[in-house]
This record gives C-alpha cells, structure tokens and sequence, in this order.
C-alpha cells in the first residue's frame, strides 16, 4: 500500500483517543472493499491443461554453453563454473545438488 509522507502524522495522544467502535469500523470498512477486475483480461492468461497449442511458436533465443559453464548431472541444469561443487564420478555436480 503507498503511503503519503507529506500527510501529518499522529501522535501518541491522537492514537489513544480513537474508540474502539471507531476502529472496528475502519475494519470492517477495509474488509468490504472490493477489486474490480476485468473477466477478460484475467482469463487471457490463463492455459488450460490438454490445450492445443501445436500452431503455437516461442521466440525465445537460446544460447549455446559458454566456456565458464558447465551442465549438472544431477539435475542437468546449466550452471556458471562458480556454482561447480564437486565432480562425481568424472560428471560436474552444481553446489545446490551436492549440498
């Protein structure tokens, strides 16, 4: 929530003087606000399991391994060298599968 550093700020005494009634007031106020949220715009996003998407095409750019990275055997993830934890039987393993 954004806050306003320019409105003035209570002091210890204002604090005391709101009533309980008052504050349970600003609760259930709060409580009863509602979002409006358009059906459209949130549904756009959404995929639903077994779609089609065979006419679908990515357009991401994938990189070759560079010369400072390594694959995990583990996990087969590509790391940069200074993730290397330890080698097992000859295969890389990165510190989060050797840990």
């Amino acid at each position: 929530m954004a806050t306003d550093y320019d409105t003035p700020r209570k002091t210890d005494d204002d604090l005391n003087e709101d009533s309980i009634e008052e504050l349970k007031a600003r609760r259930n106020e709060k409580a009863t606000s509602t979002v409006d949220i358009d059906e459209f715009d949130a549904a756009e996003g959404l995929e639903l399991p077994g779609a089609d998407l065979s006419n679908e095409e990515l357009s991401v750019r994938v990189l070759p391994r560079q010369a400072d990275e390594f694959t995990c055997m583990s996990c087969f993830l590509v790391h940069h060298r200074s993730q290397l934890h330890s080698e097992k039987n000859g295969n890389p393993i990165c510190r989060d599968c050797g840990a």
